[in-house]
């Protein structure tokens, strides 16, 4: 397999992911420490094969040196952007799980006040750009979908945990 900018891409997005799971995993286990729980955990090893096998896809399935997307690759660079807004937004509460702290105030700042999940929209919009950008309609169609579906599975979980806290 010849490799070429178009993996460097993706090494990079691997990369970041897992930096953000190390955080978001000593987020979670101090936040378990103060008392807090988890809730809808049943989502998270569909959420975790989804970008597992969307990261897998993009780095097996294209080009080395695909005609780079701009518009889709700028689309893909500004979310990145909003996703360490919503990182900073949250701070500590950040995790890939659905960690519930009784007696915590909901975020309302940042993008949390225009948007009630931001993070989600984020990513939403971020799994089709990245294929889209490496020239990768099928890939973008079909993890698109499927992250649609994990995220309505998320949301209605957390949106239920929530409600059992404000």
């Amino acid at each position: 397999m010849i490799l070429g900018w178009a993996h460097v891409l993706v090494v990079l997005v691997a990369l970041q992911r897992l930096g953000e799971l190390l955080y978001a995993r000593r987020n979670t286990a101090a936040l378990l420490a103060r008392g807090a729980h988890e809730v809808g955990a049943g989502h998270y090893p569909a959420m975790v094969l989804l970008h597992a096998g969307w990261i897998v896809a993009l780095f097996v399935l294209t080009a080395p040196n695909p005609a780079p997307q701009w518009a889709w690759l700028a689309i893909f660079a500004v979310c990145q952007a909003l996703r360490l807004w919503v990182l900073a937004n949250l701070g500590p509460y950040w995790t890939t799980r659905i960690i519930v702290m009784d007696g915590a105030p909901a975020v309302r700042t940042g993008l949390y006040r225009y948007v009630r999940h931001p993070n989600y929209l984020i990513v939403a919009i971020e799994i089709p750009a990245l294929p889209l950008g490496l020239g990768m309609p099928m890939t973008a169609l079909v993890f698109g979908i499927l992250n649609l579906a994990v995220l309505a599975w998320r949301v209605r979980a957390e949106d239920a945990a929530r409600r059992g806290i404000d």
